[in-house]
């Protein structure tokens, strides 16, 4: 067993279950569920709660996951990791990681790679973990929950993501999920998930559009989606990087200036940050039911006790240019879709922060008050609907299910680097899977775009490239993800090389982009004069790239083993 298992595991069946479970695996907390007997069963932690926080926690005798971790954080900040989520697939100096390293009161630090990695004490040695290791302990801690839950083995999961993340962190995410023990049967979505949850109760009323609202702890995500009778059709998706821990720095910050003013100092010690991140946390949710929030701290700092107040009303002050930015996203999604806001049947609100009560105003005044459905609880919503999900991709045959169809959409464009370093799209932002198109296009026609933008897959593109300059017996394909003009602002994924083309006449290459309905991109190029062709799929594997993870699972495992 993992010594970093969060619980001791129970006596099981060797048997394995033949139920798949849906996982969420949050940045700031974590929940697993399982579908049987036609409804959803969210599975209770060791303290009885159905969500668990993402904390790992280092001390001299133990290592502590969940509530247990954060239950701790105040005496223990330096070797406490949350967050671990906002680091995966991402380099040190990501703009993203830089703006949180004040928040993270644990060291973290850039690998020769430029990977962050960070740094914690178990039993008095120091001990550097990836962002992949600590999620894996949180995905073991669930699986054991889910284990000891039913009695059984549990190895097929669907597992859930924030619709901003690309298409590495995705593939990540899957890799730590299969070290950890599970058999990723697919990862989608939160929003994706959660119109699933929101669309099985909903069989006969016909053709319904769906905005699903997401606001976690890290991540503000919008898909709209087209439900009707069980076929779940994703017309947009978009997602970006803040969420309600941004709203809670905010009101960090303010309270970190009001210490600062009442008492001429300012605030050093990280066991004290982490009390008045404790305590804003506690203010921004008392927030969502009354006008004003006391923030009572005894001996926060130097001995001084901190005792303050703070109303909704400059909360939302604070946070003004959050609230612009989650309004700017609803508009961008409705635009992707090409739909017009009275297309829209239902908003679901999911995520915990999705409380608040001037985002439901803001949704409310936009879309109209009657359009609000708050029938699902946020905290739990797309652990149900990847529960459900995998129980159907997993063969079960309940009447509330047996018919459901999933046409996901594609994160972010994907194409290959032409002339002058110009990012040609193939396959476009929010693209619908399974689907398939083609075109082809000759020479000077090379920059013009194939598929638009959130099209559905698997996929199929095909554009006609020449080569850069006459004469040559090789190209090299190199393969982008992203919405930036130039490649070098596009996220690198692979390069794939073609030899022994024709030279002469200038050749005419064909690049293939297949995307398969659990995501994955296959590329292949051919020479249509001599048929040579070079085909890859971009996996996880190549050590040339700083996103990628590990290529090794039973390698890993082993490190992790060897670590603990």
């Amino acid at each position: 067993m993992p010594l970093w298992a969060g619980l001791p595991r129970l006596v099981c069946e060797e048997m394995p279950s033949k139920y798949a479970v849906g996982i969420d695996l949050g940045t700031f907390s974590s929940c697993v569920a399982i579908f049987r007997q036609g409804r959803v069963e969210i599975i209770p932690n060791d303290q009885g709660n159905r969500v668990t926080p993402s904390y790992v926690a280092f001390t001299e005798s133990e290592i502590l996951i969940g509530e247990a971790a954060k239950n701790q954080a105040a005496d223990n900040p330096y070797n406490t990791v949350f967050d671990a989520k906002r680091l995966i697939g991402r380099k040190f100096n990501d703009v993203e990681v830089q703006r949180n390293l004040d928040n993270w009161p644990y060291e973290v630090f850039p690998t020769k790679a430029s990977k962050p990695n960070v740094q914690v004490y178990y039993k008095g040695e120091l001990m550097t973990l990836t962002p992949e290791e600590i999620s894996s302990m949180i995905l073991t801690k669930l699986k054991d929950m889910a284990e000891a839950y039913l009695r059984l083995r549990v190895k097929d999961a669907v597992i859930t993501v924030p619709a901003s993340f690309n298409y590495y962190q995705r593939q990540i995410i899957k890799e730590v999920a299969t070290v950890s023990g599970f058999n990723v049967l697919r990862i989608i979505n939160e929003t994706t998930a959660a119109a699933i949850a929101y669309g099985i109760d909903k069989m006969g009323l016909g053709e319904r559009n769906v905005l699903i609202f997401d606001l976690g702890a890290a991540n503000c995500s919008v898909s709209i989606v087209t439900v009707q009778d069980g076929i779940f059709e994703v017309k947009s998706s978009l997602g970006e990087h803040f969420g309600g821990i941004d709203f809670d720095n905010r009101l960090v910050n303010h309270l970190f200036d009001e210490f600062k003013r009442m008492y001429k100092m300012k605030i050093e010690s990280s066991s004290a940050v982490h009390r008045l991140r404790c305590a804003a946390e506690k203010a921004k949710r008392k927030l969502s039911i009354s006008s004003q929030a006391a923030i009572e701290i005894d001996s926060l700092f130097d001995g001084q006790d901190f005792y303050t107040f703070i109303t909704r009303a400059h909360f939302e002050e604070v946070c003004a240019d959050l609230f612009r930015s989650i309004m700017d996203l609803v508009e961008r999604s409705l635009r992707y879709a090409k739909m017009e806001k009275k297309r829209i049947h239902d908003i679901v609100l999911i995520g915990g922060s999705s409380r608040i009560p001037k985002i439901r105003k803001l949704l409310s005044d936009f879309f109209g008050e009657e359009k609000l459905d708050i029938s699902l609880n946020p905290d739990v919503a797309a652990t149900q609907g990847a529960a459900i999900h995998a129980a159907f991709l997993s063969g079960d045959k309940s009447a509330t299910i047996r018919d459901l169809l999933l046409l996901d959409a594609t994160p972010f464009s994907l194409g290959i680097e032409t002339a002058g370093g110009v990012m040609t799209a193939i396959i476009k932002r929010n693209t619908t899977i399974p689907t398939r198109a083609s075109r082809t296009f000759i020479g000077g026609d090379i920059m013009n775009k194939t598929v638009k933008s959130n099209k559905n897959i698997p996929i199929r593109t095909n554009q006609t490239f020449t080569t850069h300059s006459d004469k040559q017996l090789r190209v090299l394909i190199q393969i982008f993800e992203g919405e930036r003009a130039m490649v070098k602002d596009n996220k690198f994924l692979g390069k794939l090389e073609l030899v022994g083309i024709s030279p002469t006449p200038p050749p005419q290459i064909e690049v293939t982009f297949d995307i398969d309905s659990n995501g994955i991109l296959c590329v292949t190029a051919q020479d249509k004069s001599t048929g040579r062709q070079n085909k890859m799929t971009v996996l996880l594997t190549s050590s040339d790239d700083p996103y990628k993870y590990v290529a090794s699972r039973e390698n890993d495992v082993l490190v992790l083993r060897n670590k603990l």
